[in-house]
């Protein structure tokens, strides 16, 4: 009996021990649950608060420009200036508008609230760029700082401005086809500032070294005061003989520096809408046109510097000349034997023919190559054509590209050459950037001789003095040149009413510093009656360009000689 009741108490007290384990696992199981639970906790906690804490710190900070999402920036350019530090084109911020379509509420609503600020966006075209699944569209570039207050005032949700380089010109069309375009994302696309592009710029932008702060200012040749006027005859003649299209260039004599170039119609590169219309063509450099009696200087320079004519020779202009099924016949013909210096002054077609006549076709053609008329041109803006003129040069070839029919070359090339007519005989490349007289001189070409040249000045002055050049006088600059009246061709044949008028200058011509080139097309007789020849039109305006012109350029006038023409031949 006592044996069994002992056994019972093992068993109970067994019992209660095994209780007593079962009762300190669950209090251990559950330190362990709530020990998990207060990480976790304590985790959210964590991450909560860094997320409190950045939205407090943005908070904080000032709204960036432009805020917002964009795949790129705009260029930054350096600043472009004149020969004297004058500014010709520059960087401006802008903002423009753009939109993250995922956050747009309604789109109806946002383009009608957007149509009150900018009434010619196109709203079919916007409602789609909205619709799409894009994180970002543009809307619209470059706006004006009233356009995004009002915009911004709307408080269209999804909607944004980033901050953007926009070009800006402050001579608007002055220097247009010299300035040439960039495009909407600020690159170089035609005249100077695509050559800019070119050096590198395009290269510095792409591994983020084209910083306008690192950009130092790019300084061109020419001179925006001369430019203006330039442009400002131009603009005038055009109005005053009711042209199509008019042009010109002041050449550096010395070293190949263009000062001013123009052609008109023209365009604001601010706003160039106009840029690619057929007639925005830069005539000068990019055109190319029959200069007429102007390339008689060439053709006498030609004959002269071979020996085989001099400046005494005459020729028989008593009759037209007759190349087989052509006639060549002067415009006012004097019908009789003319020297050269009367077949220069009175420009005669059949004496300066005559003269061509003495040199050998192969010489003759040798001869515009060398003086660079019928190759394209090297200088820095790409808009260059190439001049044309026959495949094999005959013998009628050579009488009507002596005075200036069946060859086209720019006019830019043709003030080239003829600036080697009368600084001596050096061909020089034209360039729109600053160079040296010692500069020039490393790399011009000698093309005539230093006589010949002599010649030619002479010639050219007595032109302006007693030829068809007289209307280009200006009283102590003593302006010599040639007049060029050339047919334009319509439809394949020679039209008897519309000219192409030229007249090539230089001054002052007894030591030449400048030449000047003032191009017309289709110029209108000023009055019922008169003439539209060059002498009546295009003189005029190189005698205002040069007698505007230059003081500014440091060119004083001088008084006392009764005959510069005189005083050439005799020097």
């Amino acid at each position: 009996m006592t044996e069994h009741l002992r056994r019972l108490a093992g068993r109970a007290q067994s019992k209660a021990s095994d209780g007593g384990i079962v009762l300190d696992g669950a209090r251990t199981g559950n330190g362990r649950a709530r020990n998990r639970l207060i990480m976790t906790i304590a985790v959210f906690l964590a991450l909560y608060g860094a997320i409190a804490g950045r939205l407090v710190y943005l908070g904080f900070q000032e709204p960036a420009d432009g805020s917002g999402p964009a795949p790129h920036n705009t260029a930054s350019r350096p600043d472009i200036i004149d020969r004297n530090g004058e500014l010709l084109a520059t960087d401006i911020k802008t903002f423009s508008l753009f939109a993250e379509p995922r956050r747009i509420v309604d789109a109806d609503e946002a383009i009608e609230k957007l149509l009150t600020v900018l009434p010619d966006i196109q709203y079919e075209q916007v409602y789609h760029r909205l619709r799409t699944d894009a994180g970002f569209v543009w809307l619209r570039r470059h706006l004006s700082p009233r356009q995004q207050a009002e915009i911004m005032a709307l408080g269209i949700p999804g909607i944004g401005f980033r901050a953007e380089n926009r070009r800006f010109y402050p001579g608007g069309p002055t220097a247009s086809h010299i300035m040439g375009l960039v495009d909407i994302d600020n690159k170089g696309i035609a005249g100077i500032e695509k050559f800019i592009d070119s050096l590198g710029l395009a290269d510095l932008r792409e591994i983020g070294l084209a910083e306008r702060e690192t950009l130092k200012p790019f300084q061109l040749s020419i001179d925006i005061r001369v430019q203006h006027i330039l442009h400002d005859e131009l603009k005038r003649a055009m109005e005053r003989y009711q042209t199509v299209a008019a042009g010109g260039v002041v050449l550096d004599a010395r070293t190949g520096e263009v000062v001013a170039m123009a052609s008109l119609p023209d365009y604001d590169p601010n706003n160039p809408v106009d840029a690619h219309k057929k007639d925005r063509l830069n005539r000068m450099s990019g055109g190319v046109f029959e200069m007429g009696s102007t390339f008689k200087g060439f053709t006498t320079a030609m004959a002269l510097d071979s020996g085989a004519v001099g400046l005494n020779d005459s020729f028989d202009a008593r009759q037209p000349l007759r190349v087989g099924k052509f006639t060549i016949k002067d415009f006012h013909g004097k019908g009789r034997v003319l020297s050269v210096p009367e077949i220069f002054i009175y420009s005669s077609n059949i004496g300066t023919a005559r003269m061509a006549e003495q040199i050998p076709i192969e010489q003759h053609q040798a001869f515009f190559r060398r003086i660079g008329l019928l190759d394209r041109m090297t200088t820095e803006l790409p808009e260059v054509a190439t001049p044309t003129g026959p495949a094999e040069w005959k013998r009628i070839n050579r009488i009507t590209i002596s005075f200036g029919h069946g060859v086209a070359t720019t006019p830019l090339q043709t003030a080239v050459a003829a600036s080697a007519l009368v600084n001596g005989g050096m061909l020089i490349e034209p360039t729109f950037l600053p160079r040296s007289a010692s500069q020039a001189a490393g790399q011009a070409k000698q093309v005539l001789s230093d006589k010949t040249s002599a010649a030619m000045r002479y010639l050219f002055r007595l032109n302006v003095e007693k030829g068809s050049g007289r209307r280009a006088e200006v009283p102590g600059y003593f302006v010599g040149g040639k007049t060029g009246t050339a047919e334009k061709v319509v439809n394949g044949r020679y039209s008897t009413d519309k000219r192409f008028n030229a007249f090539l200058s230089a001054f002052p011509v007894d030591d030449p510093k400048y030449v000047v080139l003032v191009i017309l097309d289709e110029p209108k007789p000023e009055q019922p009656g008169m003439s539209a020849t060059s002498g009546l039109n295009t003189a005029p305006v190189v005698s205002n360009v040069v007698r505007r012109s230059a003081p500014l350029l440091g060119v004083m006038p001088e008084f006392g000689h009764e005959s510069t023409a005189l005083l050439i031949s005799t020097q």
